[in-house]
């Protein structure tokens, strides 16, 4: 404490307490702390698969999608697969990528919102 760095090491071990696969889900992370919004999940399982981030009370499920992990045609396909799945099974499925949720990150957390407002 009180030593050089000591607030961005706190902030790291924050990012890496959230389990977050990749910076945009970090991103969003940071995003939904700042707006308040609470009640949400990292990793939640649902069938085989694992939903980025979910809001599990009101089954929404927020996939982030990023280019790097989508340039494989298998992973892009499964993606899809994953994504029928969600919904398939219920859930109401929001897509959002890096440069949405740093571009217009009150955008996005306005339709998280009122997806969440639509589900209560």
């Amino acid at each position: 404490m009180g030593r050089t760095g000591s607030s961005t090491a706190g902030r790291l071990l924050v990012a890496a307490a959230d389990r977050a696969d990749s910076a945009a889900e970090r991103l969003l992370v940071r995003l939904l702390r700042g707006a308040g919004i609470d009640g949400w999940v990292l990793g939640h399982p649902l069938g085989p698969y694992r939903i980025d981030l979910a809001f599990p009370a009101q089954r929404l499920a927020i996939e982030v999608d990023g280019w790097a992990w989508h340039v494989d045609p298998d992973r892009f396909r499964n993606d899809r697969r994953k994504g029928n799945f969600i919904t398939r099974s219920g859930w109401d499925l929001l897509r959002f990528t890096w440069h949405g949720l740093h571009e217009q990150p009150a955008a996005s957390i306005v339709e998280i919102s009122q997806t969440l407002a639509a589900a209560a």
